[in-house]
């Protein structure tokens, strides 16, 4: 099965006007050479500079607002693409972060990408925004891509970025574990025609060794069930950085010199 275009999601923490840093992760992006691809959490104009500067094979669009971090969009010129900000991923809260649609049209076919970063909590309204935001991705997919396709249930539709599934902390046995967080989420997909993809690392997010914290699975890609993509080893998602390392300290570097969380890698076949 032929290729349509690779694409690619990386949060890179609070991602703003450190020169160095800034070269190295578009350096690390332009290595992997995505038609696609967003960065999460822009907070600074060097950024823009650097991206253009560094990617001339590339159209950007941002999202915007009076939310503090932004979503970055880079398209490989030659597709054609057409992007919207979805405001109504934010949930109702001006400061939460906006969808970015961008829909590419290959061969014929139209593939709908929802880069989403959702509310980072495992405060009760934390998981509650969240699985608000998650039901607004399966409300447009049904209610209007799907229908846009003769309501066959067929829209080319994917979300996926730092969806911070985290659970729920609350005191007398009523946690919610992450487990059932992400339960539910499969069990919603499903009922869209959805699913989450496999990946090959067990987390995405890590603060290092050092940290109180353990490493969280907090990065996802969902897709309609009924598109291929291409297998890194038996996985659909190949997460690169510091998930792909195996020694703690080349762990630690990575994630002090580039971002807390990995990348999510993925190609994207032809329907």
């Amino acid at each position: 099965m032929a290729k349509a275009f690779s694409l690619a999601s990386w949060n890179v923490e609070h991602f703003k006007n450190k020169p160095d840093r800034v070269e190295r992760v578009v350096t690390f992006v332009n290595q992997q050479k995505p038609d696609v691809f967003t960065l999460l959490e822009v907070e600074g104009k060097d950024v823009f500079t650097e991206l253009v500067t560094r990617m001339p094979g590339y159209q950007f669009h941002i999202t915007e607002g009076p939310q503090t971090q932004e979503a970055l969009v880079g398209v490989r010129k030659g597709l054609t693409a057409f992007f919207t900000q979805k405001i109504e991923f934010k949930s109702g809260n001006q400061y939460l972060r906006p969808g970015a649609l961008l829909t590419l049209h290959v061969d014929g076919e139209n593939y709908s990408i929802l880069f989403l970063h959702t509310k980072s909590s495992a405060d009760p309204i934390g998981l509650g925004i969240r699985d608000d935001q998650f039901a607004r991705a399966f409300k447009f997919k049904r209610k209007v891509l799907d229908k846009a396709v003769s309501g066959k249930a067929k829209a080319n539709f994917i979300f996926l970025g730092d969806l911070n599934t985290m659970g729920m902390d609350y005191p007398f046995n009523q946690t919610v574990e992450v487990k059932w967080e992400l339960k539910k989420l499969d069990v919603d997909a499903k009922k869209v025609a959805m699913r989450r993809l496999t990946k090959n690392a067990p987390a995405t997010w890590s603060n290092g060794s050092k940290s109180r914290y353990h490493p969280a699975d907090l990065d996802h890609v969902v897709a309609s069930d009924h598109l291929s993509f291409k297998s890194f080893a038996g996985a659909e998602v190949d997460v690169r950085g510091w998930p792909a390392l195996t020694a703690t300290t080349e762990q630690d570097t990575w994630i002090r010199q580039y971002s807390d969380h990995g990348m999510l890698y993925l190609e994207v076949q032809k329907v």
